[in-house]
């Protein structure tokens, strides 16, 4: 089995990276089962737009443009409307089609996406991927069976692939980067990522949202302020921010770690598990085991 080359400036993970990473996975486990239950009704393009929009506002004060160059300024712009804008848009737009639970189920491959998009920025391949993400295709097929959702299971799934691959391609990316700049602090730059993130979202609300006919109760708004500041604004912060200073495996294994913790949340503090049936909960089992084994799979292809 190969080894992931480090890059220069490579930094081993210690207990605040650890601290960093397990904070934002908790805060992003209660917020699959919020927007599930409270802005489902709302525009998922808005619903993603005012995120951003407050995530960026939150850290605007912090913003030191000198302390980059302007080449790097467009980079980040443009790595934070990849990472955070058209994951968001895809990923709030899943839950149109498949419940919460299935969204945090669904975004389980995205460490197979971590690793591999490390190996192709390294110019390394490793075949097993490509078999996890049949077997994770299979797990889809499992949860799928005998389900009314029809053809909506797909069109989550699918979404919620491009939501991982987005967010992916942005950690290791933004990782990347800060090892070759260690003197800029995070904070310093993060506004350009949401900068980047909030203008995708706008200009594809512009096109797609009907403001005409929206429509943002008070508890919505609530849900928003707290999705943008809390889950949003710091998570992302702290998860970069941990990301950058921790290997590809590790960081990986992170982005599975809010998915058990999702899915339980969702069924049982937000009560989906009310309208779900034995059969239901059996057939998640058994398609949940199978990409989950497909992420183990890929692990494999990263230890020593």
């Amino acid at each position: 089995m190969h080894r992931i080359i480090r890059p220069k400036g490579f930094t081993e993970s210690t207990d605040s990276t650890v601290l960093y990473l397990t904070i934002v996975s908790l805060i992003w486990a209660y917020s699959f089962g919020l927007i599930g239950s409270t802005l489902t009704g709302v525009d998922s393009i808005f619903v993603a737009s005012v995120r951003l929009g407050l995530a960026g506002l939150a850290f605007l004060p912090f913003l030191r443009l000198k302390s980059i160059p302007k080449k790097d300024t467009v980079f980040l712009f443009v790595l934070g409307a990849i990472e955070f804008g058209l994951m968001y848009l895809c990923y709030i737009r899943a839950y149109q089609y498949i419940p919460s639970h299935l969204v945090a189920l669904f975004s389980v491959l995205t460490p197979v996406y971590v690793v591999l998009i490390h190996d192709l920025r390294q110019r390394q391949f490793t075949p097993k991927y490509l078999f996890a993400a049949v077997l994770s295709v299979l797990g889809a097929s499992v949860i799928k069976a005998k389900s009314g959702h029809s053809g909506d299971i797909w069109i989550g799934f699918a979404l919620m692939q491009v939501a991982g691959i987005a967010f992916a391609y942005g950690q290791v990316a933004y990782r990347d980067w800060k090892q070759t700049h260690p003197k800029v602090q995070d904070h310093q730059v993060f506004a350009l990522l949401y900068a980047g993130a909030t203008s995708l979202a706008f200009c594809a609300s512009l096109f797609w949202t009907d403001y005409s006919s929206l429509t943002v109760s008070h508890e919505q708004w609530k849900a928003l302020i707290y999705l943008g500041l809390v889950a949003s604004g710091i998570g992302f912060f702290l998860w970069n921010k941990g990301a950058a200073r921790t290997n590809p495996g590790t960081l990986g294994a992170f982005n599975n770690a809010v998915v058990p913790f999702a899915v339980l949340c969702s069924l049982f503090i937000f009560k989906e598990i009310e309208s779900a049936s034995t059969s239901s909960l059996i057939r998640l089992g058994i398609g949940g085991s199978c990409i989950f084994a497909a992420v183990w799979l890929s692990r494999q292809s990263v230890k020593g």
